[in-house]
């Protein structure tokens, strides 16, 4: 029998991905997504049954969840952006912690097996150690950080409860095809947006901050590994190597065969100097690995964007 698995924000950048490699592996999948930056041709209707609710409508959630009754939950769906967060914190509170304890609630209702969960390198905050462990202090320094790090500890308290099965994957700097410029990784999709454009970016500060990135398929691929592994544990999803602003620049004007105009901001308040998070322990317990370089990610960028694959 088919096993069922709800994602929500299904219809956004990775969780399009996450939907896309949930069908090639034999799942039947559901899709709740309330469209604020999701794109329905992200995903197949013909193969996927979508549900247009917001997770902070508790009853439109428990509604789709009697209806469907999933044995997983993957869970995506979030206010993503770091400076967003700390524009409107209540806004951030609403959707990543009310939103996510109606996920929750609603699983453990329903008898769901196991929820994976997609948290973040902002839970670290500034680093005091490079590579970052999942053993490191979690210090972090936004709302949207924080809204990240409160939904572990209640996913943490609801297995301790009602036995409710987990698995918390932190995410370094996603990008890849389908991505709006939002999120930890939109660097890479307004770079490569201003590439295809002849669009001027921006830099803030002396572009020699550093982050792990890490493709969007890779990502997807330790979403469906931790159905299956990591119960009620933590993993950074990275590639563990550090990439400088600068560096990022060079490899995309390298792929675009093009130089790109470059505009100077200062630092945003917020942001982390470095961020590099070391992979080992998902490699041992997810049966899972990076296998796609940013070389080959942005080529594949380049290709979508004209066309060619």
């Amino acid at each position: 029998m088919e096993k069922k698995v709800l994602v929500t924000g299904g219809a956004g950048f990775i969780g399009s991905h996450i939907v896309d490699k949930l069908l090639e592996e034999g799942f039947r999948i559901f899709v709740i997504d309330n469209m604020s930056t999701g794109e329905i041709h992200n995903i197949s209707l013909d193969r996927v049954q979508f549900y247009k609710v917001d997770i902070r409508d508790s009853k439109q959630v428990n509604k789709v969840m009697e209806s469907v009754k999933p044995d997983y939950i993957i869970h995506q769906a979030a206010q993503v952006s770091v400076a967003e967060s700390i524009r409107n914190i209540v806004l951030d509170e609403e959707i990543n912690i009310k939103g996510s304890l109606n996920i929750i609630e609603a699983a453990r209702r329903f008898e769901v097996k196991k929820i994976v969960f997609a948290s973040s390198a902002a839970v670290y905050g500034n680093p005091q150690y490079v590579p970052i462990d999942e053993e490191h202090p979690l210090i972090p320094m936004s709302p949207y950080g924080l809204s990240k790090y409160t939904v572990e500890k209640y996913l943490n308290l609801a297995y301790e409860l009602y036995g409710l099965q987990y698995t918390i994957l932190r995410y370094s700097n996603v990008y890849g095809p389908r991505q709006n410029g939002m999120g930890e990784g939109g660097v890479i999709a307004k770079f490569v947006n201003a590439a295809i454009k002849d669009l001027p970016i921006t830099i803030h500060g002396d572009g020699e901050q550093t982050r792990d990135f890490v493709y969007v398929k890779d990502v997807a691929d330790a979403n469906v590994k931790a159905l299956k592994y990591g119960n009620n544990n933590v993993f950074n999803i990275s590639t563990g190597v550090s990439m400088s602003v600068n560096e990022l620049v060079v490899y995309i004007e390298d792929v675009f065969s093009k130089q790109l105009k470059k505009n100077k901001e200062a630092v945003r308040f917020g942001d982390i100097k470095n961020s590099l998070l070391l992979n080992s322990k998902a490699k041992a317990h997810l049966s899972w690995n990076n296998n796609i370089p940013i070389s080959k990610g942005l080529e594949s960028m380049h290709s979508l964007a004209f066309n060619k694959g």
